[in-house]
């Protein structure tokens, strides 16, 4: 299973990155913009994703995607259960979390970002058919994913 200090390698890992304790949660942030946020209990894991694709994931897998908080719906906000998913899966949303975030120059660096050993089964997909939100450049989204 995925742990918050599976999450924290990966997160801290990519530059300008900073943790933060808000209302008791773990929350990673470029600037003042939140992009992965863990619950409390550390069994879920909030990220950046853009809204317009929100539905189309949760639908694909209900038992391990789903909404956010009703009162976070209007930001681009995801969550995953950290028992569901394995490191590759995680590394690849937290990253593509990341991309959403920081600004332009630094969402092309070329290769691998985090520290963690490169996967060969990465392909700029996220294995479930769905395109990741900033792959090839594409813009990142217009407002900021989530509130904290």
């Amino acid at each position: 299973m995925i742990t918050a200090d599976d999450v924290r390698r990966v997160a801290m890992a990519l530059p300008r990155t900073e943790e933060k304790i808000v209302r008791d949660r773990v929350t990673f942030r470029v600037g003042r913009i939140v992009y992965i946020g863990i619950s409390p209990d550390e069994t879920s894991m909030g990220f950046a994703f853009p809204k317009e694709e929100r539905a189309a994931l949760i639908a694909a897998e209900p038992e391990r995607f789903h909404m956010p908080r009703p009162s976070d719906e209007r930001y681009n906000w995801v969550r995953v259960w950290l028992g569901a998913i394995d490191e590759t899966e995680m590394r690849e949303l937290v990253e593509d979390a990341w991309r959403m975030v920081v600004p332009k120059r630094l969402r092309s660096l070329p290769g691998r970002l985090s520290t963690s050993p490169p996967s060969s089964s990465l392909t700029g997909d996220r294995g479930r058919g769905t395109p990741s939100p900033c792959a090839n450049g594409a813009p990142a989204a217009t407002e900021p994913p989530h509130p904290y």
